[in-house]
């Protein structure tokens, strides 16, 4: 890995074990328009986990996404998103949940991931989850095995890219259910765009190392 990258990876690993997390500041630099503020989630709110994880590509470190199928009726249809998904009874905590969701999706064992932390939980009011992000590295690039009925894609956008304040753009986002929000803030890396609560899980990330 580039030293650059390794003191990325490094820095990473001291504030994320520290627990000093930027918090909901830093993920409401990537807000969408009309979520308004969610501070507290629901009573009825579901669980669900997700896995932000790091791997060097030819000495670069990635960080990985996927890009969801587009089934009829999914508000999620066609999302870019980290690994994740609901929690399950059998699941003992959170980093669990993640753990066995980003193994079932996209086919990465979970005994293979070192954990290097966990970022502020974010409340989804249109889905009612609220989700548990958590920080995952792997020494080598995996083997991908795509759940087929969730999974359309995997991203690899090298992850020093989105310190670069270009990355960061505002412009309009089309709904699934046809309605375009405006002056939406969303993250532009190698031509893909991130946004939603996935820009603002990473706008976090980003704040770390920042």
């Amino acid at each position: 890995m580039n030293n650059h990258d390794k003191q990325l990876l490094q820095l990473l690993r001291e504030r994320l074990s520290l627990g000093h997390l930027p918090g909901v500041s830093a993920q409401n630099t990537m807000t969408p328009p009309l979520r308004g503020n969610y501070s507290a989630p629901s009573d009825n709110a579901r669980k669900a986990a997700v896995l932000a994880l790091l791997y060097p590509i030819d000495g670069q470190l990635q960080l990985l996404y996927i890009q969801r199928t587009s089934p009829p009726g999914d508000r999620h249809a066609g999302q870019i998103s980290f690994p994740g998904g609901s929690a399950e009874l059998s699941d003992k905590n959170a980093a669990a949940t993640a753990l066995r969701e980003t193994e079932e999706e996209v086919g990465i064992p979970r005994s293979s991931i070192t954990l290097l932390g966990a970022l502020t939980p974010l409340y989804i009011p249109v889905s009612n989850f609220l989700v548990d992000p958590f920080v995952g590295f792997l020494p080598e690039r995996p083997s991908f095995e795509l759940q087929e009925t969730e999974v359309a894609r995997v991203l690899e956008l090298p992850f020093s890219e989105f310190l670069n304040y270009q990355a960061r753009k505002t412009g309009p986002r089309k709904l699934t259910s046809g309605i375009t929000l405006h002056d939406t803030p969303y993250w532009h890396i190698q031509g893909e765009e991130i946004w939603g609560a996935t820009s603002m899980m990473t706008a976090e990330l980003i704040a770390l190392v920042s």
